[in-house]
């Protein structure tokens, strides 16, 4: 079926819409950052960059570390900017541009989230690297697909009810990394993680400047919440986005995540460039 310029929009040029990339600009090997000014940060240790271009907060390079091609790409903050630029990844290497149709084999691509976060737990320590092993989303992007074959909904029900979740906010989904991809990037020096994925960075995840929360004791109860064996360890926000939007396109991914702030104790890194570039060249090696 030949898709409409309504829902495949192309430029001129030939490139994507929102991300202006062309199909070839693109590796299967890519890493994902939030903040544009941090793909340089992770680029600066290739070998060569072969391409750059940025629209928007999406800001792109594909180069070679080691002789691996990979692609690094910035999405912004939140599952919004997830939706558009994972489902625009994946139209650049199973969709025929020309004709505007889905190819017949697919592309799985390899997906590292390299990004910030902050604890709950007052046993973890700030400067520490977690990986993402599941993820729940407070936001409702999943909600808005057909997905219920890759939630855990066991664990949704149980974050629903330990934590008197209102009816008001948006049903809680979880989800998981992709095993094997993740495996490569584990080791004893990387704490395994149940990440949260908020949609703010104030309110959602209980900070208070000068509006009150409606549930002020959330974060304590996230911090509390138990269910077999599995607890909440850190807020951010894009993770639950990227694992669904993930598998549903069949792709794999991992979220790899720099502590910097321990809500329990109130602690932030003193040198959070210092660990977010460990955690850069940590990928890196880890990739090669």
């Amino acid at each position: 079926m030949k898709l409409k310029k309504s829902e495949l929009i192309i430029n001129n040029d030939g490139s994507i819409y929102h991300l202006n990339l062309l199909p070839e600009d693109l590796a299967t090997t890519i890493i994902t950052v939030g903040d544009p000014d941090r793909v340089s940060s992770v680029t600066k240790y290739f070998d060569t960059i072969e391409f750059s271009k940025q629209k928007r907060e999406f800001k792109t390079e594909t180069g070679y570390y080691k002789g691996k091609r990979i692609t690094v790409i910035s999405t912004g903050i939140g599952t919004d900017n997830i939706d558009i630029v994972f489902n625009e990844l994946d139209a650049l290497v199973n969709i025929d541009f020309e004709t505007r149709t889905i190819k017949p084999n697919h592309t799985s691509l390899e997906i590292i989230r390299i990004g910030t976060s902050g604890t709950i737990q007052n046993t973890i320590p700030v400067d520490s690297i977690l990986i993402s092993e599941l993820a729940v989303g407070f936001d409702s992007l999943l909600h808005f697909y057909d997905s219920k074959h890759i939630q855990n909904k066991a664990i949704s029900k149980a974050i629903i009810a330990q934590t008197n979740w209102s009816e008001d906010k948006s049903k809680p989904y979880v989800v998981s990394y992709d095993e094997n991809l993740g495996a490569k990037f584990k080791s004893d020096s990387v704490i395994n993680g149940f990440t949260a994925t908020n949609v703010g960075f104030y309110g959602p995840q209980s900070r208070t400047l000068r509006l009150a929360l409606q549930d002020g004791e959330l974060n304590n109860k996230l911090a509390n919440f138990s269910f077999e064996g599995n607890k909440i360890t850190n807020l951010e926000m894009e993770t639950a986005g990227i694992y669904g939007l993930a598998k549903l396109l069949g792709h794999k991914a991992v979220s790899m995540n720099a502590i910097l702030t321990n809500r329990a104790t109130g602690d932030f890194s003193e040198n959070p460039d210092k660990i977010i570039d460990d955690l850069i060249v940590y990928c890196l090696t880890k990739l090669t």
